[in-house]
């Protein structure tokens, strides 16, 4: 289950993040196609970058599911793409400012 504030690494490339804000429905969060891991933890062994989920992770920019209810922010880019239960994750886009009329 996410919780906000956990810091997790990829098993399968460099990328890190941490969870801004966990959904309620606490889905499992990898990147690369393998379960994202806290920080600290050892990777597991034989785990590799699968082809379909080799799109990248990009460091400072936010991943949203399509709900906006679990955001995400890249603190280390990778070769890995973010998905939460299977469900790519996209990049937050900013909220436009209003206007000066």
């Amino acid at each position: 289950m996410l919780k906000n504030g956990a810091r997790l690494q990829s098993q399968v490339c460099e990328t890190q993040i941490i969870v801004v804000r966990a959904g309620t429905t606490g889905g499992a969060l990898t990147c690369g196609g393998a379960p994202m891991i806290e920080l600290a933890g050892t990777p597991g062994a034989g785990l590799s970058l699968a082809p379909d989920a080799a799109g990248g992770t990009a460091i400072g920019k936010r991943y949203v599911d399509a709900a906006d209810t679990t955001e995400v922010l890249a603190t280390k880019g990778g070769a890995g793409s973010l998905a939460l239960d299977g469900v790519p994750l996209a990049i937050k886009s900013a909220k436009p400012l209003p206007s000066s009329d």
